[in-house]
């Protein structure tokens, strides 16, 4: 009787069980979603067609491709200088200022500045809040 009381709880696996749970909720309703709507998804190829056609493949793309490695290089580069949040700063000055110039349609000097500007703002901010203020620590 004694044992419905008494909770053990495993820190090296607890984190994995929430996760978990949310993926098969999700899973089971993508697959309502595939069973109720089988034939507008079928249907779908002429609208997505039209869609590949009209998008900007650089940036979409280049927007992936910069996320992917920017995520990719967050612990590496914290690795040099571990819980100082050095990864975090050294790989979100060009993260930020790359994607802002991907964006851009008009790049001169009176539109890059302030965008360089901000891109070195902002992740020091950031920092700043969740180094100082919320007391978590960045890769």
């Amino acid at each position: 009787m004694s044992s419905l009381t008494h909770v053990t709880i495993n820190f090296e696996t607890s984190h994995l069980v929430f996760p978990g749970v949310i993926g098969a909720i999700l899973a089971i309703l993508g697959l309502a979603i595939i069973v109720t709507r089988r034939r507008s998804i079928a249907g779908s190829g002429a609208y997505w067609r039209g869609i590949a056609s009209q998008m900007d493949k650089v940036r979409f793309f280049g927007a992936i491709g910069l996320s992917f490695v920017y995520f990719l290089l967050l612990e590496p580069v914290g690795e040099l200088m571990p819980n100082t949040g050095f990864g975090f700063l050294a790989c979100s000055f060009p993260f930020v200022l790359l994607t802002s110039l991907l964006f851009m349609h008009q790049r001169n000097l009176r539109t890059v500045l302030p965008v360089g500007i901000i891109a070195a703002i902002a992740p020091v901010l950031t920092w700043w809040l969740f180094n100082d203020v919320f007391s978590l620590s960045l890769p």
